[in-house]
């Protein structure tokens, strides 16, 4: 007796069931994005409703700091040709030092200007002298405060627990408070303040601390009521 075979339609339907359930080519993506998409999809929702009193949610840490001018230096291969920009009346401060401000939002100044120790930066091409790095959320607190993008679990004046072993090793923290919404960041990402220190080098290491080679990490985030 010949033994049983598949119908088309059955080999149709699983052609289709396979084709439904396939992940999209994660190879695509880059590490970091295709983990903040998983962080996006798999952000964890309130544990025990009313019994436990935090909720959870499955993020990305990044870092952002306070750059010093003294760190820009020609012979740690910057660009510190002397340039002004709208705002700062004529005074001149290193070239990569300035576009480091215009990334991280302020910058310590070596000599300090009516009492002011930071430049800011202001959109376009303006900047200013301000006496203490902030966010809308008032001064910025190093190893505490944090940036998060507007949205209604994460929002302004939230304060989060960061259990992740990186995350306390490298910032000494795992406790920080949402003090600014910066647009640029994407969902479930939480930037935290490392403080002032010099840059770890030209480039793209501009962009970090010379502390440390830290640049993200994942962590559950516990939200206190």
């Amino acid at each position: 007796m010949p033994s049983p075979q598949s119908s088309p339609c059955q080999g149709e339907e699983a052609a289709k069931w396979q084709v439904g359930v396939s992940l999209p080519r994660i190879r695509e993506f880059n590490r970091a994005t295709a983990l903040l998409f998983l962080a996006c999809l798999f952000a964890i929702l309130p544990a025990a409703r009313g019994d436990i009193p935090w909720r959870e949610y499955f993020i990305v840490c990044t870092l952002y700091y306070t750059p010093k001018e003294s760190g820009f230096t020609f012979e740690r291969g910057f660009d510190a040709t002397r340039v002004t920009k709208s705002g700062l009346h004529g005074r001149t401060y290193p070239r990569d030092f300035i576009r480091s401000v215009k990334k991280e939002g302020y910058g310590r100044i070596v000599t300090p200007v009516s009492g002011h120790n930071y430049i800011r930066y202001n959109g376009g091409d303006s900047y200013g002298y301000s006496s203490a790095p902030s966010g809308g959320g008032g001064t910025l607190v190093a190893r505490f405060s944090a940036a998060a993008k507007p949205q209604a679990d994460l929002h302004r004046g939230l304060v989060l627990e960061t259990p992740a072993a990186e995350v306390e090793r490298v910032f000494g923290s795992t406790r920080w408070k949402i003090m600014d919404t910066g647009g640029g960041l994407r969902r479930w990402q939480l930037d935290c303040y490392y403080g002032e220190d010099e840059p770890l080098g030209p480039g793209k290491f501009m962009a970090r601390p010379r502390a440390t080679t830290f640049e993200y990490a994942y962590s559950i985030a516990r939200v206190s009521k």
